[in-house]
């Protein structure tokens, strides 16, 4: 069976003003307050998620033990068949759309289930929402779907 991998920030970037701090992403999977998280290349996610979902394959939800990349993966959770989900995020001048629909959440919600308040999630993904139009995608952690 094939593992996928998914990297979790345990503190904020360095180019967070919050930079070092700990993020409690793990934490917030867990207690279900962080439903899920924004990822680029949403074919590449979508065909993933569906594998896992086919029971062809899992996710890994890892965190790096130390230096991002210069560590080692250890993994938190194993999300199996059922268990995780994937929607197309687009953002347009008209606002945010979920799977091709014009939607009516805010940047706040968004935010808030993405385990983030809106001015760390701004500072998070400042410039990488909307710096292309590739579809993003929201990778979910529980049955919750926009």
């Amino acid at each position: 069976m094939k593992t996928y991998y998914l990297m979790i920030s345990v503190v904020f970037l360095k180019t967070h003003p919050k930079a070092g701090q700990p993020t409690s992403f793990i934490s917030k999977i867990f207690s279900q307050q962080k439903k899920h998280t924004i990822r680029g290349n949403y074919e590449l996610w979508k065909k993933r998620i569906d594998e896992v979902n086919e029971g062809k394959a899992v996710l890994d939800l890892r965190f790096w033990e130390g230096k991002p990349f210069d560590s080692k993966q250890q993994t938190f959770k194993t999300l199996k068949q059922g268990e995780v989900g994937v929607q197309k995020l687009d953002f347009t001048s008209l606002g945010w759309f979920v799977d091709d629909v014009d939607s009516d959440i805010s940047s706040e919600i968004l935010a808030s289930n993405d385990g983030l308040n809106h001015f760390d999630f701004l500072h998070w993904f400042r410039g990488k929402l909307n710096s292309n139009m590739s579809s993003k995608a929201i990778i979910h952690f529980t049955k919750f779907r926009y």
